[in-house]
């Protein structure tokens, strides 16, 4: 399967925008699994983070989890205020502590506008921004997360066997 649409202005990317390594993850902040490939990712961009591109697109399993979705979207209102890695990290950071006061804790503890995250949590373009993610995740091919998809192409591996792709891949 391929990544509909392609990686535009309108995610969330960090690493080397002009990178020839693009990895895409579907993500659910409360699922173990992604919760897991987390610290594997972290590495990864700081070993190879000048050669791959990684953007996160929110793909919340809300049926099984409860707060994913309220947790994408306070990372969607950290991102009006310059800071969704800080929170995306922060929400990955403190997995099992994740409830909805909970996020006003860590957007207080990023260093957020707290009160104008609290206005920004309700605005409707950051569901439309999570719902976008869900149906390319969707219209991508994605049945579960993380899912990661390598230079637009789905990718059948964990994080750990991303490592082994950049590895082969990277300019030394």
């Amino acid at each position: 399967m391929s990544l509909k649409p392609s990686v535009s202005i309108t995610d969330h990317a960090q690493g080397n925008d002009n990178a020839d390594l693009v990895i895409v993850e579907y993500g659910d902040y409360q699922c173990p699994y992604c919760g897991a490939a987390y610290p594997v990712l972290k590495e990864l961009m700081k070993e190879f983070g000048s050669q791959v591109k990684f953007v996160f697109r929110n793909f919340p399993l809300s049926e099984m989890h409860q707060y994913a979705r309220p947790a994408a979207i306070a990372a969607e209102a950290a991102n009006l205020q310059g800071k969704f890695w800080e929170m995306h990290d922060a929400i990955y950071e403190n997995q099992g502590s994740l409830n909805e006061i909970f996020l006003f804790e860590l957007a207080e503890k990023i260093g957020l506008n707290v009160s104008q995250f609290k206005t920004d949590i309700q605005k409707a373009e950051l569901e439309d921004k999570v719902d976008s993610d869900f149906e390319s995740g969707i219209m991508s091919g994605v049945n579960g997360t993380p899912s990661f998809f390598v230079n637009g192409n789905k990718f059948n591996g964990s994080a750990m066997d991303l490592f082994q792709v950049i590895r082969e891949n990277a300019v030394n």
